[in-house]
C-alpha cells in the first residue's frame, strides 16, 4: 500500500472533496479566474456549510445539485448569481440578475472615503452614494461611520428590487432617480459624494469578462465612447451637492488613471484632485475637494 511521508496509509477521501477536485478542473478549463475557490464556495452553498467544513460532509449527503451549480458557473454565470449573495467589507448582500455585483476593488475606494469622513470635524456627516446598485457602498458607509446620514440614488427599477432588500432595516435613505439630477433638496449641504459609476468605453465591449458583459446590467457598465460620460455628469452633480470643502470620491477603470482628475479641475471649482491606487497598485479612483469661494 502506498504510504504518505508520515509512514501512515492515506485516509479515504470524501466523495464531496473528490467532486470538488473534478469541478475545479472543469472551471479552470472554462477560463473561470478562481476555479478552486468557486468550486469550494458552490459546494459549501449547496451543502449548507462553510468552505472549511466540506470534509465533514458525509458521502451519503452528497447533493447532485452541485453539478447543476458547477455547470452554471462553467457557462460563466457569476458565482454570486448562483449563491444569491455577495460579500463586501463587513456586509453580506443579496444580488442577482438586474443588479451590478460589487467587486473587491471597490472596497479600497470605500475605505478611503470612510477614513476621510472620520477625519472631518462633523458630528453627523451627510453622505450621498450615486449609482448605488446593490447598496454596497451606502451600507458600508452607514455601518462604519455610525452617526452618518446616508442617501443612496439608483435609476434602474431592476436594480432597486435588490437594493430595497439590502437597505431594509438600515439607516440608508434610498431614492430612485438619475444621478445627474438627483437630490436638489440637498444642494450645498453634503460632506461627501461617492460613486462607482459605469465607466467602460462602448468600444471595449468585446474585452469585458463574460460574467460582467453577459450578466451585469449594461446601464452599470458602459458610458459613452471613452467611458467617461457619466463621470462628467457626476462631476456637476457632486459640485452642486457638496458644501465648500466637501469631498467627492469616484471609482474608474485602471486605464483611466490621470484622465478623471482632469475632469475635477480648478476651472470647474475643484481643488486637490488626485488619483489613488487599488491593492494591486493600479489607479482605481479619483478624489477632489470642492473649492472654498
Amino acid at each position: 500500500m502506498q504510504q504518505n511521508s508520515g509512514g501512515r496509509p492515506p485516509g479515504p477521501r470524501s466523495v464531496l472533496l473528490a467532486e470538488v477536485a473534478q469541478a475545479t478542473q472543469r472551471l479552470a478549463d472554462a477560463g473561470v479566474p478562481s476555479p478552486r475557490f468557486d468550486a469550494e464556495e458552490l459546494a459549501a452553498h449547496i451543502h449548507g456549510c462553510k468552505r472549511g467544513e466540506l470534509h465533514n460532509v458525509k458521502d451519503t449527503d452528497f447533493d447532485a445539485r452541485y453539478w447543476e451549480a458547477i455547470a452554471r458557473r462553467e457557462a460563466r454565470e457569476p458565482l454570486q448569481h448562483i449563491t444569491g449573495r455577495a460579500f463586501f467589507r463587513y456586509l453580506e448582500l443579496q444580488v442577482g440578475p438586474g443588479v451590478f455585483v460589487p467587486r473587491p476593488e471597490t472596497e479600497s475606494v470605500v475605505g478611503w472615503a470612510i477614513d476621510a469622513v472620520r477625519a472631518m470635524d462633523v458630528v453627523e456627516p451627510l453622505i450621498v452614494d450615486l449609482c448605488t446598485g446593490s447598496g454596497a457602498i451606502a451600507l458600508a458607509m452607514a455601518q462604519e461611520v455610525p452617526r452618518s446620514r446616508v442617501h443612496a440614488v439608483e435609476l434602474s427599477e431592476d436594480a432597486l428590487e435588490w437594493t430595497r432588500k439590502n437597505v431594509e432595516g438600515s439607516r440608508v435613505v434610498l431614492h430612485q432617480g438619475d444621478a445627474l439630477t438627483a437630490l436638489p433638496e440637498l444642494d450645498g449641504q453634503v460632506d461627501l459624494v461617492i460613486s462607482n459609476p459605469p465607466y467602460i468605453p462602448l468600444t471595449e465591449w468585446e474585452y469585458v469578462a463574460p460574467e460582467a458583459r453577459d450578466h451585469d446590467p449594461e446601464l452599470a457598465l458602459f458610458s459613452g465612447e471613452d467611458g467617461l460620460d457619466t463621470i462628467r455628469g457626476i462631476e456637476r452633480t457632486a459640485h452642486r451637492l457638496l458644501r465648500p470643502g466637501g469631498l467627492v470620491v469616484i471609482e474608474h477603470a485602471d486605464t483611466q488613471g490621470g484622465q478623471v482628475p482632469w475632469i475635477f479641475n480648478e476651472e470647474a471649482g475643484w481643488a486637490d484632485a488626485a488619483d489613488h491606487p487599488d491593492l494591486n497598485n493600479r489607479p482605481r479612483f479619483a478624489t477632489a475637494r470642492k473649492a472654498t469661494p
